[in-house]
This record gives C-alpha cells, sequence and structure tokens, in this order.
C-alpha cells in the first residue's frame, strides 16, 4: 500500500491525534521551503485556520467579506499551485455579490452540494475554494478539498475540480470521522480536523518525515486496508472548462 494511504486507512484514534499535534510543524516547515513566498503560508495559515473561523462565528449569521474571500483566495494559492489569474478573478467579485452569495450558501447548509453550487457562482470559485469557505464557516460539516488531503484516498486518484468528485471526498471524509468519533473518548473529530490530519501527513512524508517516525502506521493499517477501485486513466489536468477550483 502506498504511504499515501496509511493514514486514512488507521482506525487508530490515538495515531490520528498524535498527527493532529504535528500539524503547526509541518505548516511551518512548508513555509520555509515556499522560496519566493517563503514568510507567508504560516501567518496565512494562522489567519484561516484560527482568525476566520472565529469571525464568522461571531456573525449574527455567518459569511465572508470581499476582502476575506480575496485572502482566503491568498492562502489556498500559497498553500497549493499558483495561479494568479484565479487571484484576480476572485477580486472582480463586487462587495454585495460576496456577501448575498455566502450568506445564501450557509444558509444552504447541511446541504453542502447546493452551498458548494451557490459559492460557484461568484467568479474564480470551484468546488475546492467553495469547500474552503465552508470549512471556514462550519468545520463539523465540510472538509476543505486540499489536493493532498484527496490524493491520501486511492479511488479518489487523480484529483478532478467538479462538484461530483468533491462530494465523493466528502462522504470519505464524514464516514472516517464517524468512525473516529466511536472509538475515540474525546469524540471531537470534525471533517475539517480530519482532512488536516490527511494533509499533514501527505505534506511531512514528503518534507519532513522524521516527524512521522513515532507513528507505527504499517501495524495500525493491517486489516483496514480499503483496495482501491478500478477507473479508467484520466488527466491529472482540469480541462480548460474546469479551471476553477
Amino acid at each position: 500500500m502506498p504511504v499515501a494511504e496509511h493514514l486514512y486507512n488507521c482506525e487508530d484514534p490515538a495515531v490520528w491525534r498524535g498527527i493532529y499535534g504535528k500539524y503547526w510543524a509541518v505548516v511551518e516547515a512548508k513555509t520555509a521551503g515556499k522560496g519566493k513566498t517563503s514568510g507567508k503560508l504560516l501567518p496565512l495559515e494562522k489567519w484561516y485556520q484560527e482568525e476566520l473561523p472565529m469571525t464568522i462565528s461571531a456573525r449574527t449569521e455567518p459569511y465572508l467579506t470581499h476582502t476575506e474571500l480575496v485572502k482566503l483566495m491568498e492562502w489556498k494559492l500559497t498553500r497549493g499551485k499558483f495561479r494568479p489569474r484565479l487571484q484576480q478573478l476572485v477580486g472582480s467579485n463586487s462587495e454585495e455579490t460576496v456577501l448575498s452569495c455566502t450568506k445564501k450558501a450557509f444558509r444552504l447548509l447541511p446541504n453542502v452540494q447546493s452551498a458548494i453550487e451557490e459559492l460557484s457562482t461568484l467568479k474564480g470559485l470551484g468546488p475546492a475554494t467553495a469547500s474552503a469557505v465552508l470549512a471556514a464557516g462550519a468545520p463539523e460539516e465540510v472538509a476543505f478539498m486540499a489536493d493532498e488531503a484527496v490524493e491520501s484516498i486511492a479511488d479518489l486518484r487523480p484529483v478532478q475540480y467538479t462538484a461530483k468528485h468533491y462530494n465523493l471526498f466528502l462522504q470519505r471524509i464524514l464516514q472516517r470521522s464517524k468512525q473516529l468519533n466511536k472509538v475515540d473518548s474525546e469524540q471531537n473529530w470534525t471533517p475539517h480536523k480530519v482532512e488536516l490530519c490527511l494533509w499533514a501527513w501527505a505534506v511531512a512524508n514528503q518534507i519532513l518525515p522524521s516527524v512521522l517516525e513515532e507513528f507505527p502506521l504499517n501495524d495500525a493499517t493491517q486489516g483496514n486496508v480499503e483496495k482501491p477501485r478500478k477507473r479508467r486513466a484520466t488527466s491529472e489536468q482540469p480541462s480548460k472548462r474546469r479551471r476553477k477550483e
């Protein structure tokens, strides 16, 4: 089984908690290796994971401002693949449109699919970015569609930036968070928290494997491996009609 799949197939909550505890160490390591954008990722990550959720929850009803949406896109592009055109498109949305659309999207929850569709009407937003908006305000219902997290699940590779593919990903994350809450006495696993663990595990294996040495995932996953489904080979590059993420 490829290393990327080990954590998703693990059913030991102690391992998951341990990986979650390494999250910020992994972020700092990734920040140090970002080249021209070095130093930007850590403060943006702190803002997205800590400040923005508090700001949203303090409002009478959840929504994002235009400034927050632009900053969220900056965070996403700094964390992953940098596509300046997406930043420009998001910035071209009006303040009124952003407020109206994000309010409506949060009202549509727990129908995540409908909320994703609503947010995708904004310029520059596809399912991945829309999921980031929702995860910031409703982490107990939504997981961010991070490439690394999706690729941690065997039969969801390669990543496709479509609403259908996001729904498949979310269902898997919901299943895992539900399973972890059944066996973990703390019962505080959310889809977003599970997604953060998968991201940290995948990135650490690439740039900071030493922080994972204490976790015996080869043993933890025995008997819990899900066989990948056969699927047609597809290109990892989204088509021109799927440039929005």
